[in-house]
């Protein structure tokens, strides 16, 4: 039988057998603990070297080994030792094994187990705790990295970069599997899971529903990143955990104090879009040869540079009448549309429409600094606040020059990023966001809880935060008996946040932050790039012997020209397909291809200083259609993003046969259906347009809310005492119920 994967010399796999994935999801926590299965099958002892991405904002805390029926607690030391330590127990024949962070970014580490004997099994064990994302809809998302890809490396680059050095092997032919199971808990309940990968059905492992489980029901590919989004019953309920210090840590210090993390969702009324011009938008996008791969691995994915395209048409659609904007792209070199930002137009945003729809993934390499560098340079306009919003797939060497660079000019701008398809470095997305005051956004696609006794101390909480010019107050009690356990996520969290602030300061060359980061790293147990856990076997008596073999674990080799062909120059209004990313418990192959559009409702507060629709859905993590085929769907989304392309400028839609076809109806009743001559034709159009948003694609929401509020706020300004019986009218033509709640009547 022919053996899969990368294979020694006696034609035998190489020694990572299984990577076990457990998960234990508190509110938005997430405390992971990774197994790597190892074993020797060859006549001497081996080195195993496996290469992964982690979050660059997980807090790895621990990191053990079963060996030979001794488990083994690794040590956290600074690098250097730790590093002369390993190859030391190497050298005297001691099996060793090494954790440590590649690189300052944070989100590539290695595991290195040497002197494997033959014959013997070995289980390396790490744990880092993650705060987890809120999406649009409330879920709370969990992501299990598990793509790397090489990072590009700029022009003049002269350091390591272990990523390149990392063998390949078809997908598929992996030599060892992937497995993952989630317990989940919440004082609220768990409401259900979603996922981009086939899941079991969610058990219930308590009767208030406050505690659940659920696993992957099979081996996923390793082409893609794992995703669960875990939903609450009442999400917006407040709560408080308390947790106990690390014993033995000095009291005052960052462990050995008691910690307390509160968790607010609030629940907002919603806010009436404003109608400010205000504003200086300036989209930056990557168009090196990378995001011409496909979103994911699927037949049919579409490129990423179409995804991110499509999402710049709706963008600028959204856009307020007299802001300003501009867009540069990049690769080996870089271009703008302007030299200067300019006021958005009917004739600027038209003309920017048009250059989107030839923007190929065809300038090289990713040389995103020098963009960066040409946007500070050119200089801010008074009364418009500048927002910077990069997409990109986020290979790149030099991650920790570019987070300099924005941090720099944090005091001018808001930076807001965005991680396009699987393996985005989260250094980079989310270190350029975090630098400059904005966000980032990724884009692909147990025990019963024990009644509280009535005698527990309690302890109180009041928060009060005013929102424009309403005041929110919540009030809540929380048990003051720490939580259980030792892990001590919430101090873990804490730490990790402070030695991502010391280590920025400590690539500028500081000497008192580089030994405030080496101590709150070694006091937190939470690894830095100056720190890495080492652990070696004493207790074995003798020596392995024999020549060591070193042998590096693969992982999936990628198609850096995937889906070129499918997706050569594109026609965005004519023939590209919009369509959104759908994550659910069904295998993928029965869902549209992926689209990165869903996060636009959070734009919303930059661009019009709204807020969500309360109780809306987000399509992004919607059930499956389930009945309706895949074409019907990939049709109504080419159909709305055909009436998207016909709104104007100022939010208004013309009255005319294109937009006619686009509601389905006829050009003669599109004009004879007008309630009254006293109606101008562009707001019937618009009242038309609107109607049929909500009515016909009600679930495609998160594509259209920012410039549907624009023709709202256009319609409002424009319809007099009439809009009430246009909407009536809207609703007899098109057959639709739409309340006139929407037009805020």
């Amino acid at each position: 039988m022919t053996q899969c994967g990368l294979l020694t010399g006696s034609n035998k796999p190489v020694p990572l057998r299984s990577v076990s994935v457990t998960v234990l999801i508190r509110g938005f926590v997430a405390d992971v603990g990774c197994e790597l299965l190892y074993r020797n099958d060859e006549q001497g002892p081996v080195e195993a070297v496996f290469v992964f991405p982690v979050d660059a904002e997980a807090a790895v805390y621990a990191f053990q080994a079963r060996l030979g029926g001794a488990c083994i607690q690794a040590q956290l030391r600074e690098k250097k030792q730790a590093r002369e330590l390993y190859g030391d127990a190497l050298a005297g024949g001691q099996s060793s094994f090494l954790l440590q962070q590649e690189g300052a970014g944070g989100d590539v580490f290695s595991c290195s187990l040497g002197n494997l004997p033959p014959g013997e099994e070995a289980a390396l064990t790490l744990r880092y705790v993650c705060e987890l994302p809120l999406e649009p809809d409330g879920a709370a998302r969990y992501v299990l990295p598990a793509v790397l890809r090489p990072r590009y490396t700029p022009h003049g680059w002269d350091r390591e970069d272990v990523t390149q050095g990392v063998p390949r092997v078809p997908q598929g032919e992996l030599p060892y599997t992937l497995s993952l199971s989630a317990t989940l808990q919440s004082p609220h309940g768990i409401d259900r899971v979603l996922s981009n990968c086939s899941l079991t059905p969610l058990s219930h492992t308590a009767g208030n529903r406050t505690s659940a489980q659920v696993s992957l029901a099979e081996t996923p590919l390793w082409g893609r990143d794992v995703e669960l989004l875990v939903y609450y019953v009442e999400p917006h309920k407040p709560s408080a955990v308390l947790e106990a210090g690390l014993p033995g840590a000095e009291p005052g210090s960052l462990m050995g104090d008691p910690a307390v993390m509160v968790t607010l969702l609030p629940s907002l009324p919603e806010a009436v879009p404003g109608q400010s011009s205000a504003g200086e938008f300036i989209f930056l996008l990557d168009r090196s040869g990378s995001m011409e791969c496909r979103m994911d691995r699927r037949d049919g994915s579409p490129q990423r540079i179409d995804s991110a395209k499509e999402t710049l048409v709706l963008l600028l659609k959204s856009l307020p009448l007299g802001c300003y904007f501009n867009i540069y792209s990049f690769g080996s070199r870089f271009e703008s549309f302007y030299p200067q930002s300019v006021a958005y137009t009917q004739k600027t945003m038209s003309k920017s429409l048009q250059r989107v729809q030839q923007l190929q993934a065809d300038l090289g390499g990713t040389e995103i600094l020098a963009p960066l560098q040409a946007i500070y340079r050119s200089p801010c306009r008074d009364g418009h606040p500048r927002q910077l919003f990069v997409f990109t797939d986020g290979e790149v060497g030099n991650t920790e020059d570019i987070i300099a660079e924005v941090q720099r000019h944090q005091g001018a701008h808001r930076c807001f990023s965005f991680g396009i398809g699987e393996g985005a470095s989260t250094a980079l997305v989310k270190g350029i966001a975090r630098a400059a005051g904005g966000s980032a956004e990724f884009i692909m696609g147990q025990d019963r809880m024990q009644p509280k006794p009535p005698d527990t101390a309690v302890g109180g909480l009041t928060l009060q935060y005013r929102i424009q010019d309403q005041t929110y107050k919540e009030t809540l009690q929380f048990p003051l008996q720490p939580q259980d356990g030792d892990r001590l996520p919430i101090h873990r969290l804490a730490a990790k946040s402070l030695l991502l602030e010391l280590e920025g300061a400590v690539n500028t060359g500081s000497e008192g932050d580089r030994h405030r980061a080496l101590e709150t790293s070694l006091s937190s147990g939470v690894v830095c790039s100056l720190t890495a856990y080492v652990g070696v076997d004493t207790e074995r008596m003798q020596p392995v012997q024999g020549p060591l073999v070193r042998w590096d674990i693969p992982l999936a080799e990628f198609d850096l020209m995937a889906g070129h062909s499918l997706y050569g120059a594109p026609q965005i209004f004519a023939h590209t397909r919009m369509v959104v990313v759908e994550h659910t418990n069904h295998l993928y192959k029965q869902l549209p291809p992926p689209k990165c559009l869903a996060w636009l409702c959070r734009l919303s507060d930059f661009i019009w200083g709204s807020s969500r629709h309360e109780g809306s859905e987000s399509c992004k993590h919607s059930a499956p259609p389930g009945t309706a085929p895949q074409e019907e769907r990939a049709r109504e989304e080419y159909l709305l993003l055909r009436l998207v392309s016909l709104q104007n400028a100022d939010g208004s839609w013309d009255l005319d046969s294109r937009l006619a076809t686009a509601l389905g109806v006829s050009k003669t009743d599109a004009r004879g259906r007008m309630p009254s001559k006293d109606v101008s034709p562009s707001v019937w159009a618009t009242v038309l347009a609107v109607v049929w948003l909500h009515g016909r694609a009600a679930g495609l929401r998160d594509e259209w809310e920012l410039l549907e509020a624009k023709a709202v706020g256009w319609v409002r300004g424009q319809a007099g005492p009439r809009l009430s019986e246009c909407l009536e009218a809207a609703n007899t033509l098109l057959g639709c119920t739409v309340g006139p709640a929407v037009f805020r009547l």
